[in-house]
């Protein structure tokens, strides 16, 4: 069997066939005084510059864009050795920023997971499974861990546990749903101990039983808890493996248009060194990132978090870093007792009654030390509790420019409004977009209309990027996100919003570029195709403002640049990709069969 990842073009044999190798981020050392390393020409370009927002024409040098115009006004910059490369008329815009992931986590894990982003039936979601069974050795784990809706299935269900039996009698499976639920076919709860006498339990999540014995469904109700350490409990990939994992997952973020993120952190991520946190320094020393990465500190464990902020405080400085992968500041979590998740098929959770207190304190430290927060909020009655701890603090120590809320689903505009006073950000996810159903039977159709309120976020003039709070909660696949803000369709295909809370396809494509450079501290340096900023670019498969609504979902790169570089190239493109992807590993890895999510 090919140990090469499924994609339209077999570009990675290519790539592995003796071709030159070039560093990420380096320029031709022979190139041309005065010249540029790469021209670009015969291109739509929407630039998401005010001054200029169309144009045909670019160069870069030294990892920024010189020129943007026409291509008169880059024939000068073509030297001996600069890279030519005629869009063939296609659409190009800045590369995608994704102003909340967890991309760090999500690369260590990629190759582990089966996908069913893309996947339109279960019976589709469950052949996958079926396929992966045949080629994994027994024993070895199956995972899906999250990026999917029932919804998107025209069975509009969840796999029974009889179902994950009979695709893969021998081996555990854990399908993670959304922080909702998670199901253990029968192999699976055994490893667990659940059928056991004394097992495990977690506060806030229930173990669903028959008659004294696990079914197999794990529900948070309404805390995750439970769901976080039984996927944490699943195997992980050796180092070696999580550099590979890594690799692959980058390129497949390039292979969407991803060129930056925003990185919260996460469960089961001991802030500063733990695997991954290593296994992304390692890559970054060697010049092998492909996708820049400002990320955030996570606290794991509850009562210890002022603690951890007090050390981390003196140890490290926001702003670390370089264009690569830079430190930015505290979060999302910055207490376990102010966490207030995001289950909309459960009943809202209340934080904890000391929320404040601990709040105070955490806050009071992070302003002395001139560290910029993001947080997780998601229920306007958090914001009720929680914005006068920012009111506070802002009176005392202050708040560190750069801070933002992440989610805000249910703020009221009296909430909205008071971040926008204090000088804050919002940073909005499509999470809902893969559990709209599941709010209309807890919240009703006329709540769903705006939550989130796009619209009057907008109005207020803040600090305003969105992103996909993937891997778990839903797909990296940020075009998903672009459809959502834009047409207000969920995935299993319903109409959430009335047109008034819609933006246009350029006001949702500046949330995901311009915009969202800020939330890495980065406005102004990256996110726009202006002379000066950096060169992070691609070029469409389609054109994003002319293809239908259901199509928007579809799009990919078939060139993605960063830093001037080209980090990916398919079909007609990818002979200017010069790169050498390593082969998948381990060698029964779902990516190597399916790619993303399906077989293509």
């Amino acid at each position: 069997m090919s140990m090469t990842k499924h994609l339209p073009m077999d570009r990675r044999a290519f790539l592995s066939s003796g071709s030159a190798m070039v560093a990420i981020g380096a320029s031709p050392a022979f190139a041309q005084a005065g010249s540029a390393d790469l021209v670009l020409v015969n291109a739509r370009i929407t630039t998401m510059d005010p001054a200029r927002p169309e144009a045909t024409a670019l160069a870069a040098r030294d990892g920024a864009f010189v020129a943007v115009g026409d291509r008169g006004d880059v024939t000068s910059l073509i030297g001996p050795f600069t890279q030519v490369i005629d869009a063939k008329g296609q659409r190009v815009i800045p590369g995608l920023i994704d102003s909340h992931t967890h991309a760090i986590r999500g690369g260590v894990n990629y190759n582990l997971e089966v996908r069913w982003d893309g996947a339109d039936s279960l019976e589709e979601a469950l052949h996958l499974l079926r396929v992966q069974a045949e080629r994994t050795p027994e024993g070895q784990f199956i995972r899906v861990a999250g990026g999917f809706s029932e919804f998107q299935f025209k069975e509009k269900r969840l796999p029974t546990v009889a179902e994950l039996d009979a695709v893969a009698p021998k081996h555990p499976v854990l399908i993670h749903h959304l922080y909702k639920l998670t199901l253990l076919n029968s192999r699976a709860v055994d490893y667990y101990g659940y059928n056991k006498p004394g097992h495990p339990t977690y506060p806030g999540g229930t173990i669903e039983k028959e008659d004294g014995a696990p079914t197999g469904r794990l529900l948070a109700a309404p805390s995750g808890l439970l769901m976080y350490k039984t996927l944490s409990g699943a195997p992980k990939l050796s180092l070696r493996d999580q550099i590979n994992s890594s690799i692959q997952y980058m390129d497949e973020l390039n292979s969407l248009g991803l060129t930056s993120v925003s990185d919260a952190g996460g469960g089961g991520m001991e802030f500063p060194d733990a695997d991954p946190y290593k296994v992304f320094r390692w890559l970054h020393a060697r010049d092998l990132l492909t996708v820049r990465i400002g990320y955030h500190s996570f606290p794991q464990v509850k009562g210890r978090e002022l603690a951890d902020y007090q050390r981390w405080t003196k140890s490290i400085k926001s702003g670390t870093g370089d264009d690569m992968l830079k430190f930015v500041g505290a979060g999302e979590n910055l207490t376990w007792s102010s966490y207030d998740f995001e289950i909309f098929a459960d009943k809202r959770p209340d934080i904890d009654r000391d929320a404040e207190e601990i709040q105070t304190k955490i806050m009071t430290v992070l302003g002395e030390a001139g560290w910029p927060f993001r947080q997780h909020i998601t229920y306007d009655e958090t914001g009720d509790r929680l914005l006068p701890v920012y009111e506070d603090v802002s009176k005392g120590a202050g708040l560190a420019p750069g801070w933002f809320i992440d989610h805000v689903e249910t703020f009221s505009p009296g909430n909205l409004e008071r971040i926008a006073k204090l000088g804050g950000g919002v940073a909005l996810q499509n999470r809902l977009q893969f559990q709209a159903e599941d709010f209309i039977k807890n919240y009703g159709v006329e709540k769903l209309r705006t939550t989130p309120n796009f619209r009057r976020i907008l109005d207020l003039g803040v600090p305003v990027g969105a992103g996909t709070d993937s891997t778990r909660v839903s797909s990296y696949n940020p075009w998903y996100s672009l459809q959502w803000l834009s047409t207000g369709l969920s995935r299993g295909g319903m109409r959430m919003y009335s047109d008034d809370n819609l933006l246009n396809r350029e006001e949702a494509l500046r949330l995901w570029t311009a915009d969202a450079a800020w939330f890495t501290g980065d406005a102004g340096r990256k996110g726009a195709i202006k002379a000066g900023q950096l060169a992070d670019f691609i070029v469409l498969d389609r054109d994003y403002f002319a293809v239908t609504d259901a199509e928007i979902a579809k799009l990919k790169a078939d060139l993605t640049v960063l830093g001037g570089n080209v980090v990916y190239g398919r079909d007609s493109f990818a002979r200017y990709d010069l790169r050498h992807t390593p082969p998948v590993s381990p060698d029964w890895s779902p990516v190597i069969t399916f790619g993303d999510s399906r077989n293509t």
